[in-house]
């Protein structure tokens, strides 16, 4: 029996910070990093001004586990070309708020937790992982490792450096119960066994759904939490209104994308592109115009180009919309 539960990107935003249901978080971080982890407290992620396009990024959900250590949750569902920057910002700010000014670089390790709706460009996997553990040497075989103990009577030196965690629930296939995928032909190679249990998580990721038999830590717990038909009337609108304005987003991606294609086009076909950064300014502007006159904001328009409001307005000026 399967059970349909509530988006994971819509329960993180709220449900999964409310301490009774820490168990989810902490079954999905323990099946992912291996190894038993205990959600403490969900911390508030601030918002950080970014220049003078006043463009901010703000975390999905930023938590502290054992040991003072961090996960920091990141949700992407459209393709964006400086995500992995995105990436690397959030894990440097986490470790960045960790020290005080005139303290000891007293860092504790971060986990940094991705999910991403689209390809990046793999071909079958879908959980990546990417750490540094070790300096290794240029001249001889030798080694140190990237972990310090402020504390040397505590024991074992700690690893410090973020781990990155790379999730990407629409490669990911249910195994058929005989070692291939379904809906796949072609051969694949085999997966490591390491996070069969993890797939559960990926499976809930992709489907937004629970199967009686999962066994991965916290899943039955997200399954019987989550139940959308658990929800009061309140909750449940308040939930549809939400997936209502997620499929709007991908509707208005879709209607931008294909603008900037018939832009593209159109300027080879008036011989225009003169040279690739002169085509690039084009297609950009021809996108905000087109956008525009769709009746899409100058905030989508502005989040879809990477342009800031002040250049969307004085292009629609330029041509007389404005």
């Amino acid at each position: 029996m399967e059970r349909t539960i509530i988006s994971f990107d819509y329960a993180i935003k709220d449900i999964l910070r409310d301490k009774a249901n820490f168990d989810i978080l902490s079954g999905f971080l323990t099946e992912l990093i291996e190894k038993p982890v205990s959600v403490q407290e969900v911390l508030e992620s601030e918002g950080n001004p970014g220049g003078a396009s006043g463009k901010v990024n703000r975390l999905d959900l930023k938590a502290k586990i054992d040991d003072g250590e961090l996960a920091v949750f990141e949700i992407q569902f459209f393709d964006q070309i400086d995500f992995l920057g995105k990436i690397l910002f959030n894990a440097c700010k986490a470790v960045v708020e960790q020290v005080s000014s005139g303290e000891l670089y007293d860092v504790k390790k971060v986990y940094s937790i991705n999910i991403a709706y689209f390809g990046m460009g793999a071909r079958d996997e879908y959980v990546f992982v990417a750490s540094l553990s070790e300096f290794k040497g240029i001249h001889f075989d030798e080694a140190i490792q990237f972990s310090q103990n402020l504390d040397p009577m505590s024991g074992v030196p700690k690893e410090i450096h973020p781990e990155y965690f790379l999730i990407l629930p629409k490669k990911f296939e249910e195994d058929d119960g005989e070692g291939s995928k379904k809906g796949k032909k072609k051969q694949v190679q085999p997966k490591k066994p390491t996070k069969r249990k993890f797939d559960e998580w990926v499976y809930v990721l992709k489907n937004s759904s629970v199967k009686s038999h999962f066994t991965a830590a916290g899943i039955q717990a997200a399954r019987e939490k989550l139940d959308v038909l658990k929800m009061t009337p309140e909750q449940r609108a308040e939930y549809e209104a939400d997936q209502a304005n997620q499929r709007m987003k991908m509707d208005q991606k879709c209607q931008l994308y294909t603008a900037e294609l018939k832009g593209r086009n159109e300027g080879k076909a008036e011989g225009r592109i003169e040279s690739k950064a002169e085509g690039k300014t084009e297609t950009l502007q021809k996108i905000v115009i087109r956008g525009y006159r769709k009746g899409h904001s100058i905030d989508t328009i502005a989040e879809f180009t990477e342009l800031s409001s002040e250049q969307i307005i004085s292009i629609l000026k330029e041509n007389g919309l404005i």
